[in-house]
């Protein structure tokens, strides 16, 4: 299994066996600073920014602490499910962190441990939490719209303001679209537009029939996920797009002339959540990972170090803090939550007729 920072032998000998590999090769003699009582918590995640933000700038408080080794095992949310899914009777993993959608299926399958009583927990609103105590976010977001500034501004177009604007025939050609079947983001917008239409979760027939003359109409290509977007920016190919606050500030950070847009009906909640993996060799040790996460400092750490904006509310938001992050925290109020348990049960079928009657 593939691993981020420079971890190389594990993806030789499996995440538990990394240690127990290097000594195999004769490394007992130069391997004093790994302790008999040192142990090894795996977290799987998102890779890239999320990953720098955990190990450069949340982690080592907990590793240094408690004599232990935080490893990200890094990928999409439905990479990570997938890869607990299959080792779930002798979990690599201990602590996943899931799009609240995804982590939906995690717990409906059993993969999760519900989590331990803690005060950082009773901290984290019932809202930021699935099913009871199953997960709770450690990170809040939400989609709505971004747009390139540069492009709005040489066409006199005015800021969006509603999921509607990805069918205004003005921006035929210039809206960029994440597949439906692979992306969040997508999926999202797909549902709003949806709704907009007069349909539900339950019913997406006006969506699918409105799409072809509608956004359909103005998608100049179809994306797997957002990775491209940055180029197309730049490029002047993407105009207006599904995103999140924190994907924009990645972006601008970037000098990409990008901004965020609430849509008047509200962006749809996007949740970061965690849980402990059923059945994980370190349950107690995992557990107090967890916990620490929900916390204040460790929360705070995730918005200095990364964007991440903080779903514990006594996290303290400096006075610099950006005033895209201060305005995404009052949008999670409005935040629109979908029915995931409707939408997993369909979204399959969904996906089939979606790659067959839009990106045929």
């Amino acid at each position: 299994m593939k691993q981020g920072n420079g971890i190389g032998s594990i993806g030789r000998c499996g995440i538990k066996a990394a240690v127990g590999c290097g000594i195999a090769f004769g490394a007992l003699s130069y391997l004093p600073s790994v302790s008999a009582q040192s142990k090894t918590l795996y977290v799987g995640m998102n890779g890239g920014v999320m990953e720098r933000t955990y190990v450069d700038h949340v982690f080592p408080a907990f590793e240094k602490e408690n004599n232990v080794k935080v490893v990200v095992v890094p990928g999409t949310s439905s990479d990570i499910l997938a890869k607990v899914q299959a080792n779930k009777d002798k979990p690599q993993m201990h602590i996943i962190f899931l799009d609240d959608g995804v982590m939906y299926r995690a717990i409906g399958m059993g993969l999760c441990d519900e989590l331990a009583d803690s005060p950082e927990l009773k901290e984290i609103p019932a809202n930021a939490r699935i099913r009871g105590n199953m997960a709770a976010a450690v990170a809040i977001g939400m989609t709505g719209l971004a747009y390139n500034t540069k492009m709005f501004k040489e066409k006199g177009w005015a800021v969006p303001t509603s999921w509607q604007d990805l069918a205004d025939p003005k921006f035929k050609g210039k809206v960029i679209f994440q597949s439906l079947p692979s992306s969040t983001f997508g999926l999202h917008a797909f549902l709003m537009v949806n709704r907009l239409n007069g349909g539900t979760e339950s019913n997406v027939e006006p969506g699918f029939k409105a799409w072809k003359t509608g956004v359909g109409a103005n998608v100049g290509e179809y994306v797997a996920n957002s990775a491209k977007l940055s180029e197309m920016v730049q490029t002047g190919e993407a105009g207006l797009f599904p995103s999140t606050p924190t994907q924009v500030m990645v972006l601008k950070s970037k000098g990409l002339p990008v901004e965020y847009a609430q849509p008047k009906e509200g962006a749809v909640a996007l949740n970061t959540m965690e849980c402990v993996i059923a059945r994980n060799d370190e349950p107690a040790l995992a557990q107090k990972l967890a916990a620490f996460l929900l916390s204040p400092g460790a929360q705070a750490k995730a918005l200095q170090g990364g964007a991440s904006i903080p779903a514990n509310p006594k996290t303290p938001l400096p006075a610099d803090t950006d005033a895209l992050i201060k305005r995404a925290v009052d949008y999670a109020h409005t935040a629109v939550v979908m029915d995931w348990d409707v939408i997993n049960a369909q979204r399959p079928a969904w996906s089939t007729r979606w790659n067959k009657t839009v990106e045929r």
